[in-house]
C-alpha cells in the first residue's frame, strides 16, 4: 500500500499520558474511508462484505484480479525473493508458510508484517494477502517454539472432551492469529477406520484423523474448527471428498485412487458438518474417486467441485486446491493446465507451494481470461469469492499508514487490539496492557525495558531506544495491520 511519510513525533511516557492528548492527531489510515462509519475505531459496520469486495474488485486491473486466484508458498523462516516477486510482479494475492520453524512467534510476526508491505497499489491494488499455514498438530504443525503450544495429533485431540478440546484449540488459535497468520489449512475431516489406518499413507499413518468414524470426526473436527475460528482464524475443511480410503499419498505417489467413496458416502458427513460450522475454505483432494468421477482427479472434477461442494454441500465460500505444484499426483499435466483444469472445474484458489511453477500458471490463466468470455466470467466469480472472504475477515477495512507517527488513530487501533477502552490517548491503562501483552513488567511507565520487550515481540532487533522511535512505531503499525 502507498503511504505518505511524515516527520517523526517523539513521545515520552510522561508526554504520552499528558500532553500527548493535546497534540493535533493525523488521520493515519489509508484505504476507502467512505466504507467506515468510525475511522478512529477501525469499524467497517457501514459497509457490507459484498460492497467491500466489489470495491476492491473494481479498482483492480485484470492481472491483479487473476493474481487473487493464487496462493504461493514461502518458507516460514522468511519470505523468499521468488515469492516476493510473485506478489509484486505477478500480482499473486495469497501466501502459504511452508516448512517448519521452532524459533517461535516473533520471527513469524516480522514475516507476516513484511508480507503486508508487498501489497502495494501496483502489486495487488492495496489488497492484503491471506497468509495461511498448516497448523493441525502432531506431525503437521508449521509454527512451533516460544509463543506456540505444542499441539498433539488430531487423533489424540479426538479423545478429549469437547470442553477440553475447545479450550485448548481456542488458545492455539489465539497464538496463531497473533503471529499474523489469517488462514489455518485445518482441520482434517477425513475418516480413516482403525483397521485401515496403518495402510493409509496420507492420514492414518500420521494420526491426522480425529477419530475412526464419521460421527466422531464430525464432532471433534468441528469443535476444533469453531474454537480456532473464535480467534478470528479462517478455517479450512480438508481433503474433500476424503483421503481415508486410499493407500498412497498424492504428494509422493501418482495414480492414487479411492475405489470406495460414493457421492452419498457417510465419510462426507464431517465435511457437511464443517461447512455448517463456519469453514471459510474447503480444500479438494487430488486423488481419483472411481465411483464419483473415474476420469479426473477430484481437484479437476466438475462433478466433485461444482456438483458436490457447490451443489450437495451448498458451500458458498472459497474452494482451494491441494498442492498443484510439487504433488506427484498431478505431474502428468503441465503447470498451466493444472491451474486451468482446477478453475474450469469450479475451484477458486490455486495452491502452489513451489513458487517456480506459478509464473506458468498465472500466464495460462491470464491468457484464457483475455480470450474466453465464459472463462473470464467464472474466474471473476472466484475472484469475488476470495475478496468476500478477505472482507469478512477484516482485510479490506481501512488500514493504518505505516508512517512512524504515533497518532491517535494508531493508538486507538492499538487499544482495540489490546481490548482496552478506545480513547486515542496512550494512557497508563493502555501502557500496562501493552506491557502485559509483550511480556514485561506492567507498571504503566514506558521506558527502555518496555521498548526492548516490544521490539522482541515484533521480531526485530533491539536498538536500545529509551522510548518510542519512528522505526518501532512503523513496525507496530505494520503488525497491527495484520491483526485488525
Amino acid at each position: 500500500m502507498n503511504v505518505l511519510r511524515v516527520p517523526l513525533v517523539m513521545v515520552t511516557a510522561s508526554a504520552a499520558m499528558g500532553a500527548f492528548a493535546l497534540a493535533a492527531p493525523r488521520e493515519d489510515l489509508v484505504g476507502p474511508a467512505s466504507t467506515s462509519s468510525s475511522i478512529a475505531g477501525m469499524s467497517t459496520t457501514a459497509a457490507t462484505t459484498a460492497s467491500l469486495a466489489q470495491a476492491a474488485f473494481d479498482r483492480m486491473t485484470p492481472a491483479q484480479r487473476v493474481g487473487q486466484l493464487f496462493m504461493v508458498g514461502t518458507p516460514v523462516t522468511g519470505i523468499s525473493p521468488a515469492t516476493a516477486s510473485l506478489v509484486t510482479r505477478y500480482h499473486v494475492g495469497n501466501v502459504i508458510l511452508t516448512g517448519r520453524t521452532t524459533s517461535g512467534a516473533p520471527p513469524v510476526r516480522a514475516l507476516t508484517a513484511r508480507a503486508d508491505t508487498l501489497t502495494t497499489g501496483a502489486a495487488t491494488a492495496g489488497v492484503p494477502v491471506f497468509v495461511a499455514t498448516d497448523q493441525e498438530g502432531g506431525y503437521v504443525q508449521v509454527l512451533q517454539g516460544p509463543g506456540f503450544s505444542r499441539m498433539p495429533t488430531a487423533l489424540t485431540q479426538g479423545t478429549w472432551s469437547d470442553t477440553t478440546l475447545a479450550g485448548k484449540a481456542s488458545t492455539w488459535g489465539g497464538q496463531v492469529r497473533r503471529s499474523g497468520v489469517d488462514v489455518d489449512l485445518a482441520p482434517v475431516m477425513d475418516t480413516v477406520s482403525a483397521a485401515f489406518a496403518p495402510q493409509n499413507a496420507p492420514i492414518g499413518r500420521y494420526d491426522r484423523e480425529y477419530g475412526h468414524t464419521p460421527s466422531v470426526v464430525a464432532d471433534k473436527g468441528t469443535t476444533f474448527l469453531r474454537a480456532m475460528r473464535s480467534r478470528d482464524l479462517a478455517m479450512t475443511a480438508k481433503h474433500f471428498p476424503g483421503l481415508g480410503r486410499v493407500t498412497g499419498n498424492t504428494d509422493t505417489t501418482a495414480g492414487v485412487t479411492d475405489r470406495v467413496t460414493t457421492r452419498t458416502s457417510a465419510d462426507l458427513v464431517p465435511f457437511r458438518a464443517a461447512v455448517a460450522a463456519g469453514a471459510r475454505f474447503v480444500m479438494v483432494s487430488s486423488a481419483y474417486y472411481a465411483k464419483i468421477d473415474p476420469h479426473n482427479p477430484a481437484v479437476f472434477s466438475p462433478t466433485v467441485v461444482t456438483g458436490m461442494i457447490r451443489g450437495d454441500l451448498a458451500f458458498r465460500g472459497v474452494v482451494v486446491s491441494d498442492d498443484l505444484s510439487n504433488a506427484r499426483q498431478v505431474q502428468a499435466w503441465t503447470a498451466g493446465s493444472r491451474a486451468l483444469k482446477f478453475l474450469d472445474a469450479g475451484g477458486d484458489l490455486v495452491l502452489a507451494v513451489n513458487p517456480a511453477t506459478v509464473p506458468a500458471m498465472v500466464s495460462a490463466v491470464m491468457s484464457r481470461y483475455q480470450s474466453s468470455a465464459s472463462f473470464r466470467a467464472r474466474a471473476e466469480a472466484s475472484v469475488l469469492r476470495v475478496l468476500q472472504a478477505k472482507a469478512a475477515e477484516g482485510l479490506l477495512a481501512p488500514r493504518l499508514s505505516a508512517d512512524g507517527h504515533l497518532g491517535s488513530v494508531t493508538v486507538t487501533a492499538l487499544q482495540r487490539w489490546l481490548g482496552v477502552t478506545r480513547t486515542g490517548r496512550l494512557d497508563a491503562t493502555t501502557v500496562r496492557a501493552l506491557q502485559r501483552r509483550v511480556g514485561t513488567v506492567a507498571d504503566g511507565v514506558w521506558g527502555p525495558a518496555s521498548m526492548a520487550a516490544l521490539q522482541s515481540y515484533l521480531g526485530t532487533y533491539r536498538d536500545g531506544a529509551g522510548t518510542w522511535n519512528s522505526r518501532t512505531v512503523t513496525l507496530l503499525q505494520r503488525y497491527l495491520n495484520t491483526q485488525l
